[in-house]
């Protein structure tokens, strides 16, 4: 079993900036490639930005690349997601996920554990 917690959501002013934080624990945490996902009202999970154990490969929905960054230190077992120019749209539920295996996945039913998710709202 690997637990995961979210940090760092919060309201802020588009254009503005947040990083989320989520800690792992459990298992190995190297062993893992590591996503975040968000959830809107009345929509769909959708993929924001994954990476893989060592951090080499990283894979970014469209919606959100040159905004946001995904990065691990595995010797803190932590995932992070700076987002910054945020937009009204970016509002939603963010949650970080863990994949075990060698692949970087982009689809949400492909993850493993799953954190309890962390609100980001970002106000016009």
């Amino acid at each position: 079993q690997v637990q995961l917690v979210e940090s760092g959501g919060g309201l802020v002013q588009a254009g503005g900036s947040l990083r989320l934080s989520c800690a792992a624990s459990g298992r190995t945490f190297s062993n893992y490639a590591m996503g975040w996902f968000r959830q809107a009202p009345r929509k769909e999970r959708e993929f924001v930005a994954a990476i893989s154990r060592s951090g080499a490969v990283i894979y970014y929905a469209d919606s959100v690349k040159g905004r946001f960054t995904i990065s691990r230190d595995n010797a803190k077992n932590t995932v992070y997601l700076q987002m910054n120019s945020l937009k009204p749209e970016d509002t939603a539920v963010y949650y970080c996920a863990a994949s075990n295996g060698l692949e970087v996945k982009t689809l949400h039913y492909l993850y493993d554990y799953w954190g309890q998710g962390t609100q980001v709202t970002v106000s016009s």
